[in-house]
């Protein structure tokens, strides 16, 4: 389709009285217009999906404004500090401290660079700044975080942020993604700003897949070395059209934006964008170990102990990757590395217990859509921690390990209408009974209408003070045979009883962070022992952790 015919099929549009002013055609008109032109034209049926630009629609009223102000505010005033990105970081992943130090430190660097290249520019007479720019390689077994840490970098300093596997791209000609769309897929994320995008993160895992073919690997295609020489100019510096010529969606948004009014800048220079890459390097550990043999051949060398993967990826060199099967330009512009630690049992169990974004919240948030209250014991956590370990995949282990324990339960127990369940140790060993168990407690407590009343009380409790106490089937029942050995009625039972708890808990709250309590038997035979271990064990927990 030529220009004069595409303009002829627009003129198909009703015009507009004399006296009104020329109302731009909407994108949902130039659709139907290119797909009745085409079905004319070329017979058969066309539909065009409609194009979702990482612009916002807009009204007709604001169809003459141009794009968001180019002010990339994030960027220009940085003004964090290495330690200030690590403490974020600390939050939400656990251990990599190396990786997190590393990381903080070249974002700082990258940030504080680009600022000061912009404050120079509006020195006349000034020399020109130089800097080179620290893209960074992560290397790491899967599930260890490496997304997870730059993906929060990103959201703390509030930059756009891209991640692809580098699998999906090919050297331009061949079947897959062009790398150029990494860049454009920045502008979508920052609202069409391309000031702000310009100074985005662009992330790419799987790097390794690149490799083409090295000492002792059989070569992935012949694509490989050509994605390596496209992302070369793009981790130094290039300007990338923000249209890509040959992709019709993409010429279809720039005439709609044109007919819009917004004429923004049409190509993105990528000299700000830091690019991180990652991937497992499953091998290298080899070639490094063969290289340092090379070299400790001598005397007592037979004798030397053989170090573990992890150790030996710490000691990578750019000649190892470039034996790996990389091009020596392109590892060159990765002049930033470092490794991620391989997590161990103890390591997960902190992932669960301790990061913001545990895997637990998202449990506790999928039983509470069903009004199912839930308390993830420590010795439940540890015990899948110990499997998760076993499946030797990170922390992507855990959703293995937990989904298995807890299938049948989020099956069941949206319909049983029990108030409350407690994971612990003993259901992470045999739900099949734990399962049993609940479907017995369901019973009694929707036969049984004392029971409602001690979860009437734990409900009132919860308003009042902020926290959750759980009674577990055992400690329902406990208080009733107490209540009927005592003559006195359940509710007034639950106030004696637990009449300090909420002084008491708002003081392990405050030290642990914990909100939701565990009630079991021994709690409501002997309430002032339970609430003062629970004390004391919480202003012992920093301690221990330190050490």
């Amino acid at each position: 389709m030529n220009r004069e015919q595409f303009n002829h099929s627009m003129s198909d549009t009703p015009q507009d009285p004399p006296d009104s002013p020329k109302q731009p055609a909407s994108p949902d008109e130039i659709t139907r217009k290119l797909e009745d032109f085409i079905k004319n034209s070329l017979g058969g049926q066309v539909v065009f999906s409609r194009v979702e630009p990482g612009i916002r629609d807009v009204s007709d009223e604001e169809q003459v404004e141009s794009f968001p102000p180019e002010e990339p505010t994030a960027a220009y005033d940085f003004h964090y500090k290495p330690a200030d990105i690590k403490a974020y970081l600390d939050r939400f992943v656990i251990r990599q401290d190396e990786a997190k130090k590393v990381l903080a430190t070249a974002v700082c660097d990258h940030y504080n660079h680009a600022r000061m290249l912009r404050e120079h520019k509006k020195q006349k007479g000034a020399a020109p700044l130089e800097f080179t720019k620290q893209n960074v390689l992560i290397t790491g077994p899967t599930g260890v975080g490496k997304t997870y840490l730059v993906k929060h970098i990103a959201d703390l300093i509030g930059v756009p942020f891209v991640k692809a596997d580098a699998t999906k791209f090919s050297e331009t000609g061949y079947v897959g993604a062009d790398v150029d769309d990494l860049v454009r897929d920045l502008v979508a994320k920052a609202n069409g700003n391309v000031e702000l995008a310009q100074h985005g993160i662009i992330y790419l895992d799987e790097i390794d897949k690149l490799a083409t073919g090295g000492e002792g690997r059989i070569g992935r295609d012949v694509s490989g070395r050509g994605v390596q020489t496209a992302l070369l100019k793009l981790m130094e510096e290039t300007e990338v059209a923000l249209y890509a010529p040959n992709d019709m969606r993409s010429q279809m948004q720039m005439m709609f934006d044109t007919r819009k009014g917004r004429t923004g800048r049409e190509v993105v220079n990528t000299r700000n964008i830091l690019f991180i890459v990652s991937g497992a390097f499953s091998g290298l550990e080899r070639i490094i170990e063969k290289r340092q043999a090379k070299a400790s051949i001598g005397f007592g060398a037979m004798h030397a102990e053989k170090p573990k993967s992890d150790d030996l990826l710490r000691e990578a060199r750019t000649k190892d990757f470039i034996d790996f099967g990389f091009e020596a330009e392109f590892i060159g512009r990765l002049p930033v590395r470092v490794f991620c630690d391989t997590l161990g049992a103890d390591d997960l169990f902190q992932i669960m217990k301790n990061s913001e974004g545990s895997l637990i919240r998202q449990y506790e948030r999928e039983f509470h859509a069903y009004g199912v209250r839930t308390i993830f014991e420590d010795d439940a956590l540890r015990a899948v921690a110990e499997r998760a370990a076993e499946e030797k995949t990170g922390a992507r282990g855990l959703v293995t390990a937990w989904e298995k324990v807890l299938r049948d339960f989020k099956f069941e127990l949206p319909s049983l209408g029990l108030p409350d369940l407690i994971v612990d140790a003993a259901l992470v060993n045999n739900p099949a009974q734990a399962m049993v168990r609940c479907r017995q407690d369901a019973r009694s407590f929707s036969t049984d209408a004392r029971a409602e009343i001690v979860h009437r009380f734990a409900s009132h409790f919860s308003i009042s003070h902020g926290l959750e106490l759980v009674f577990d089937a055992e400690a329902v029942h406990a208080l009733v045979q107490r209540a009927e050995r005592e003559g006195c009625g359940l509710e007034d039972l639950c106030q004696r009883l637990f009449k300090d708890y909420p002084f008491g808990l708002q003081l392990v709250s405050r030290s642990s962070g914990q909100r939701a309590f565990h009630i079991n038997r021994q709690s409501v035979e002997h309430p002032d022992r339970f609430l003062s271990e629970l004390v004391v064990a919480s202003y012992r927990q920093p301690e221990t952790s330190a050490s």
